[in-house]
């Protein structure tokens, strides 16, 4: 198990390294386009590179977050509860969340897969989309795998005494 923790560890880390290069690449493609847009020509299609940035930057954060416990949680109500409940409801919550964004992975794969198949483009730059897609997949199925460690985890909690 702590190889397994080791390697996610890793993983998510370098996937958390690609989310902060996509929003400084989209911090400076937009200075880019405002400088510009004042002294001579906008720089085209950086609406669509920046929306595009940001569907990676958040899918790829979402697993460091996640294993950083740094998203928002309610703990109030949580801390007044016995630990062997604590433990049930995050196992709950786990398993729930497990099966919300392995859903939302394998639906990004068909629709990737559609998005592929038809050769589907951003309007100005005639990018394709799939890439952006299976992206969003893979930050979701990274997702699931940091979750289900911290199943694991709540679940065994759960059961000592």
């Amino acid at each position: 198990m702590i190889r397994i923790n080791f390697f996610l560890k890793s993983v998510t880390d370098s996937f958390n390294w690609i989310s902060a290069a996509g929003v400084t690449a989209m911090m400076l493609l937009t200075s880019a386009d405002v400088f510009l847009r004042l002294v001579a020509e906008p720089i085209p299609g950086v609406y669509e590179i920046v929306g595009l940035l940001g569907c990676i930057v958040v899918s790829f954060s979402l697993a460091y977050t996640s294993a950083e416990k740094g998203h928002i949680a309610v703990e109030f109500l949580m801390r007044k509860l016995p630990d062997h409940v604590q433990a049930a409801v995050n196992t709950v919550n786990n398993l729930l969340s497990i099966a919300l964004f392995g859903l939302i992975a394998r639906q990004c794969l068909l629709y990737a897969a559609d998005l592929r198949q038809s050769g589907e483009v951003t309007l100005t730059l005639q990018m394709p989309i799939f890439p952006f897609v299976y992206g969003i997949s893979i930050g979701c199925t990274l997702l699931c795998l940091v979750l289900a460690s911290d199943f694991f985890k709540s679940a065994r909690r759960m059961f000592q005494r």
